[in-house]
């Protein structure tokens, strides 16, 4: 996206007399109203796709929308809805979701996708209308201070009161959600700002004067960076979702093949560095794999890039890592020192600053006469002893029912080539990202940060909207999915023919697993059936999602039986003409492995149940 805070404005015509008796001055810009300047400016920043649903103070902007040849809109059944449908767009396209909304509880209701989007770093602009500016401070109907409201889960937001302002703070909008730490931008426009008459102008003048993202790392940095890596026994690549955000895969690949270092992948950094690889370990933290836990807890080097260092990923954090030094690169410098302290931090784009450290280790490589990565051979005998004595694995249930984790793998093994995978949260998140294997960028979308219930239907959703070429799974638990189950109303209408698959467990899954090992086997509110707790039956369904599916224009189907999962999951991939729901009903006492329990040290991570590692000699 051209980078509008440098543009200048190009002058209106003026009408100027010749002094020639025939001379016809040049004709006004045309005045238009401040709504029709909000389309126009959403044309030219490229915006080709709004998720939203009308009400009274956003109401004149809905009207120039018809008209628009550029801008598609899709109305949700919930401005949650248009949110989280806005964000699987953006992380799905890398381009700027768009969501819009109306005054009050329109706005409001786009609180917990902005808060999600900020806490994944996700660019996103919602546009929301406000009361007239003369109304604002008197309570008047659906009013609500909606700046203030978003300011701590927003990057940056707007209450626009002058028509003349519409264009600039769009474009600045759109540069600021989508420059240095990506984020959510609001827009807050009072409706006589969008009925009030004005000029278009484009390019407009950005006022920006104290945000300049730093791309460029500083070379020494660099260069103190490539020499801790060349010093390091056991160094770890710590890789996070801004390896993503900045399009660096490639370069974090040729890094990782130069040094011969391991590679470990947060939740949110999933698909930036080659499941398949032979130096992936896989996902770090609360249920990362042993392997991938382990070497951060053993490493004498840790290069984070683009990742946080949350509690999720360290654990107890004054346990984490004790032996290690800190190389952290982050766009972000207030992310850097905030919970482990650098020993080299390095500010810039993930991408500018692999390149860069590629670079440093080519020139001291070159000093070296033994093979790339054969420093780390010590290393990785331990590293390969650990996958392959505590590898990822699960049980078959012994009465013959569905396993989770056996649906989502086979879900993972059919899906057609490059197909996205949105996930709810909870279990079947941590299964989805487990058991499905993600060797490409933009194939994983989840709710990281702010673990948002209900995310996956509508990411889902966007993710179509904007890849209509791709085939879109959504992986969603039954309480998770009866949250924002509506949004497949909007699949249909629109279409956009995602799968989901709900992994049915009659009960808050998670939550239940919590119950079992911290409140011995207290199961307080989780059970979402109507059968008693640990019952056969299970109880009546309620809702029964094959027919709820069905009435929503979805094609419903359900399988409880392992020896029929191929043959659905193949049924459901064929169809391509409407979104089609599986109900896939599995055994409830499946639980999450690896773990480390919340507070605990990542020293303690247990394998399964009752399972700690033994790992011998790891530490001499």
């Amino acid at each position: 996206m051209t980078d509008q805070a440098t543009g200048a404005p190009k002058p209106h015509p003026r009408a100027r007399n010749s002094g020639q008796p025939n001379s016809v001055p040049a004709q006004a810009a045309p005045r238009i109203t401040g709504a029709q300047s909000l389309i126009r400016a959403l044309e030219e920043v490229g915006a080709d796709t709004v998720f939203g649903i009308p009400g009274g103070a956003i109401l004149p902007a809905y009207d120039p929308m018809m008209d628009s040849s550029r801008v598609k809109h899709v109305l949700v059944r919930h401005e949650q809805g248009a949110g989280h449908a806005a964000t699987g767009y953006a992380q799905a396209t890398g381009k700027v979701g768009v969501c819009m909304a109306t005054s009050g509880p329109g706005a409001t209701n786009l609180v917990t996708p902005l808060a999600d989007a900020h806490m994944d770093s996700v660019p996103l602009v919602a546009i929301t209308g406000q009361v007239a500016s003369g109304a604002i401070g008197t309570d008047a109907f659906q009013e609500a201070d909606i700046c203030g409201i978003s300011m701590p889960v927003t990057k940056h937001n707007f209450l626009v009161k002058d028509p003349d302002e519409i264009p600039r703070i769009i474009a600045e909008a759109f540069h600021i959600a989508s420059t240095g730490r990506p984020g959510p931008v609001l827009v807050d426009i009072a409706k006589d700002a969008l009925q009030g008459e004005t000029t278009f102008q484009w390019p407009p003048t950005t006022e920006l004067p104290g945000y300049r993202p730093v791309t460029k790392p500083h070379g020494k940095q660099i260069r103190e960076a490539a020499k801790l890596l060349t010093e390091a026994r056991r160094p770890v690549l710590y890789v996070g979702g801004g390896v993503l955000k900045a399009g660096a895969t490639a370069e974090l690949k040729v890094l990782a093949e130069l040094t011969g270092a391991p590679v470990t992948t947060t939740l949110m950094g999933i698909g930036a560095f080659p499941d398949s690889h032979p130096q992936h370990l896989g996902m770090p933290g609360m249920h990362g794999t042993v392997a991938a836990v382990t070497a951060l807890q053993k490493a004498d080097l840790i290069v984070a890039l683009g990742a946080r260092f949350d509690d999720r990923v360290t654990g107890k954090l004054d346990s984490f890592a004790p032996h290690a030094k800190i190389v952290h690169a982050d766009i972000d410098p207030a992310e850097i020192g905030k919970n482990r302290a650098a020993d080299v931090p390095i500010v810039g784009d993930a991408r500018e600053v692999l390149a860069d450290l590629v670079v440093a280790m080519q020139s001291e490589t070159a000093d070296h006469a033994d093979e790339p990565g054969g420093r780390y051979a010590e290393w990785w005998a331990l590293l390969n002893r650990w996958r392959e004595t505590y590898p990822l694995g699960y049980d078959l249930p012994e009465d013959g029912s569905l396993a989770p984790q056996q649906v989502i793998q086979r879900i993972g093994e059919l899906a057609p080539e490059g197909t996205i995978f949105a996930a709810g949260v909870g279990q079947h998140q941590m299964w989805a990202a487990h058991y499905v294997t993600y060797d490409q960028p933009a194939t994983w979308l989840n709710s990281g940060g702010l673990g948002t219930m209900g995310y996956a239907v509508p990411a889902a959703l966007g993710a179509k909207v904007g890849m209509p070429d791709r085939a879109v799974w959504a992986i969603d638990g039954d309480g998770c999915f009866q949250m924002t189950n509506q949004e497949l109303v909007t699949a249909a209408l629109n279409g956009a023919p995602i799968k989901v698959a709900i992994i049915n467990n009659g009960a808050l899954g998670m939550v239940r697993q919590w119950q079992t090992l911290f409140y011995n086997q207290r199961y307080s509110n989780t059970v979402l059936h109507n059968g008693e707790e640990g019952e056969p039956s299970r109880g009546t369904r309620v809702p029964d999602f094959v027919k709820l599916a069905e009435a929503m224009g979805c094609v419903g189907i359900r399988c409880e039986d392992p020896a029929q999962l191929d043959a659905v999951i193949e049924k459901a991939n064929s169809i391509n003409d409407r979104p089609v729901v599986v109900d896939f009903i599995v055994h409830e006492d499946a639980m999450v492995w690896p773990m480390v329990a919340a507070g605990t040290s990542n020293d303690e991570v247990m394998a399964a149940r009752g399972v700690r590692p033994d790992f011998g000699d790891s530490d001499d």
